[in-house]
């Protein structure tokens, strides 16, 4: 009787234990919020422990303990429970106040610095546009994406290209009386953690970008205290210019061979090769100019007799200068995009084609039906191209085509940033780690396909090792549609370059196919083509999935193309672009 009592007493522990108070090892030293759809919450950090409840996204909640890839939460009434660290964001602490807007969102406040500023559903222009700005309106910024800002204001929320918006950077939490007088500085790297501490295990709190203008406080060995908007704290010196270095121009006034030829409707001219840089002119569509200079993605040029400054780059249509003058083209022309693009004898997907062109090939316009361009051939008939598959000189009568959206909407897809925690991956010629750059590219796949109606999940959302079955795991245990494995390649002979595509079942040979395609086709990487991988993440996976080399860090050329903010940008756009044609397809 008294085994059988004692038996009893221990299932009823192990079934009800998890509801009961756990001990806490310190106080709450944040909180988290869930970034999937569904998180299960258990009585213990592992997945054999029992299921206590499940979490929905944006659900918050305060931490108690971390134990490896799990976190300790608080839940209702005393009770706490664990939750896996890659499906939850962890803020490490209270976020200050800032300005509210008038739709109730707060964030760091800005202005658009051009009318007609156009306002996307997603970080991208494959978007549908769903709002105007004109020059001076303020929004308030919810979160950053590479190039982009996510903004909320009276019309509600929206993505709006960096370039276009001046931040009021005056820093919410001002320094005590104590303090010396501030400098400034600009940021360097891609990416710079801003800690709680000065030191590389203090708590991440907040993240910049390349290009960012911060007030400097003080200086404590190799660290910076710095302000940015509403966030203060500490940066590693060795990323940030100081003012000695920061937005200093060059002398360099002597075109380097190249012209750049303007493919925003207004493109601001800066003091310096950085966003944050004074804005000292502006630029028009279609305008054509000599680049004198290049510097991280930003290009120098003579915007008026006289007058230099820094464009962004990634608004310029380059080509090789001619003998003839940067001056502005008069008229409209269409440059083909991609090879093999197919020019038809009507205005119809359906239509004959009549011709293939191939990338850097223009056209005169002759006319714009619905989304088509007619063009003139070099036989001096007719034809007709898409819009959305060229660029024009003459911005205003861009065609954009959306579309991607619907067929990403509620398909469930899964992203694998390669390598993370003690496994770095491959390390670049200068020092590039991939499993930093792999969580990068993640990242902007990640808000694109959540701002597309995906339900997306990461097998890892911070520097954490997750094994090799468990990013299969996730992908079976979700049914994923689509698993995407991101890595970064290498190779002892430095000279090796360009994008490859890895599947292992025939079944997944259809989406590494198209993903493959439409990501070499943004980002120009050598062609490597799509290959039978055997790698564990695609052999092991019931569902589709491929494996992306998204180019060669051993390359050091290479490696400095694959860290901009530029690559990064087209490489999640053209991952985005390839997972909307796989499924308009299946």
């Amino acid at each position: 009787m008294v085994k059988k009592f004692s038996f009893l007493l221990l299932s009823i522990i192990l079934i009800f234990g998890a509801f009961l108070p756990q001990g806490k090892s310190s106080a709450a030293t944040g909180t988290v919020t869930v970034s999937s759809d569904s998180v299960n919450v258990r009585g213990g950090p592992g997945l054999s422990y029992p299921l206590v409840k499940v979490a929905k996204r944006g659900e918050k909640y305060s931490i108690v303990k971390e134990k490896g890839d799990w976190i300790e939460v608080e839940l209702s009434f005393g009770n706490t429970g664990w939750v896996v660290n890659w499906l939850v964001t962890k803020e490490n602490m209270p976020k200050p106040s800032s300005t509210t807007t008038s739709s109730g969102s707060k964030g760091t406040i800005a202005k658009a610095n051009t009318d007609q500023l156009r306002i996307r559903s997603g970080p991208g222009t494959s978007f549908r546009i769903v709002g105007f700005l004109n020059r001076g309106q303020e929004v308030s910024i919810l979160d950053q994406n590479e190039n982009w800002y996510k903004v909320s204001s009276s019309f509600g929320e929206g993505w709006v290209t960096r370039d276009f918006l001046v931040l009021k950077t005056e820093p919410a939490d001002k320094p005590k009386a104590t303090s010396t007088q501030t400098s400034s500085g600009i940021v360097n790297a891609d990416t710079l953690n801003i800690r709680k501490e000065s030191s590389a295990t203090g708590t991440v709190i907040g993240k910049l970008t390349k290009g960012t203008i911060v007030s400097i406080y003080s200086k404590e060995k190799n660290w910076l205290e710095i302000g940015f908007a509403n966030l203060k704290g500490w940066v590693s010196a060795e990323f940030v210019d100081t003012d000695g270095k920061a937005g200093k121009d060059t002398s360099k006034n002597e075109p380097i061979g190249m012209n750049g030829t303007v493919t925003a409707n207004s493109l601001s001219v800066r003091s310096g090769s950085s966003l944050n840089a004074v804005i000292i002119g502006t630029v028009t569509g279609g305008q054509s100019f000599p680049i004198l200079e290049e510097n991280n993605n930003w290009a120098k040029i003579e915007y008026k007799s006289g007058k230099f400054g820094w464009v962004a780059g990634w608004y310029l249509e380059k080509s090789k200068a001619s003998t003839q003058s940067g001056q502005a083209v008069k008229d409209r022309n269409v440059t083909i995009l991609h090879n093999g693009t197919n020019i038809r004898a009507s205005a119809n997907v359906q239509a004959d084609v009549i011709e293939r062109a191939n990338e850097g090939t223009n056209y005169p316009v002759q006319n714009v039906v619905n989304d088509w361009y007619e063009v003139k051939l070099k036989n001096g008939k007719t034809g007709f191209v898409a819009g959305w598959i060229v660029s024009i000189n003459n911005s205003k009568t861009q065609i954009e085509k959306s579309g991607g959206e619907g067929y990403l909407k509620n398909k469930t897809i899964v992203l694998d940033p390669g390598h993370g925690g003690g496994d770095n991956g491959t390390t670049g010629a200068s020092g590039t780690l991939e499993k930093e750059l792999t969580l990068r590219t993640a990242r902007l796949l990640y808000d694109k396909l959540r701002a597309a109606g995906a339900d997306v999940y990461l097998t890892r959302n911070s520097d954490s090792f997750i094994p090799l079955p468990s990013r299969v795991s996730t992908a079976q245990s979700y049914n994923a549609d689509a698993f995407i494995s991101l890595h970064y390649d290498s190779n002892l002979d430095r000279s090796v370059r360009g994008m490859t595509g890895y599947y292992y079942h025939n079944y997944q040979k259809s989406l590494a196919d198209t993903l493959y395609a439409s990501t070499v086709a943004q980002t120009k990487l050598k062609d490597r083509g799509v290959r039978f991988g055997d790698f564990h993440v695609v052999r092991e996976n019931n569902q589709k999935a491929v494996l992306m080399e998204l180019g060669y860090l051993s390359n050091p050329e290479e490696e400095m193309t694959v860290k901009s903010g530029v690559f990064q940008e087209n490489a999640a756009s053209g991952l985005f672009n390839g997972l909307a044609r796989f499924f308009k397809g299946n």
